[in-house]
C-alpha cells in the first residue's frame, strides 16, 4: 500500500519499502518478481505503468505488472517500459469481465 509492502491478505504492513525489498531480494539471485498495486486489483481501474515501472528500474529486479488492468492500452503502455525491466502483465478480472480478450493480450505482448 503506498508504496510499502503488505502481508496477510494485504492487511498488514511489511513495514519495508516494495523497492528495498526488491533490492534485497535481488541479492539473493531473486531475478524476477510479480507486483501488485493492490490499490488497483480488482478494479479495473487501469495499470499503474509509473510505479511498477519505477519499482523494476530502482531495484534491477524484471517485475510482471499486476492490479487493475482493464483493456488492451494497459498491454501497450507495459510493452513500451519493457526497456525499464516490466517483463509481463496478469489480466485475470479483465478476461473475466470481458474488458480484454485473451487473443488481444498476446498479440499485444509480442
Amino acid at each position: 500500500k503506498k508504496g510499502i509492502v503488505a502481508t496477510d491478505g494485504w492487511e498488514k504492513s511489511g513495514g519495508i519499502s516494495a523497492v528495498e525489498l526488491a533490492k534485497k531480494l535481488g541479492a539473493f539471485g531473486l531475478e524476477t518478481i510479480i507486483y501488485t498495486d493492490i490499490s488497483r486489483d480488482g478494479t479495473l481501474s487501469g495499470v499503474n505503468v509509473t510505479e511498477t515501472a519505477h519499482l523494476a528500474r530502482a531495484s534491477g529486479i524484471k517485475v510482471i505488472a499486476s492490479g487493475g488492468v482493464k483493456s488492451i492500452s494497459d498491454i501497450e503502455e507495459l510493452k513500451k517500459r519493457e526497456c525499464d525491466g516490466i517483463i509481463g502483465v496478469i489480466v485475470g478480472k479483465s478476461i473475466y469481465e470481458g474488458t480484454l480478450s485473451l487473443t488481444e493480450a498476446i498479440a499485444a505482448s509480442r
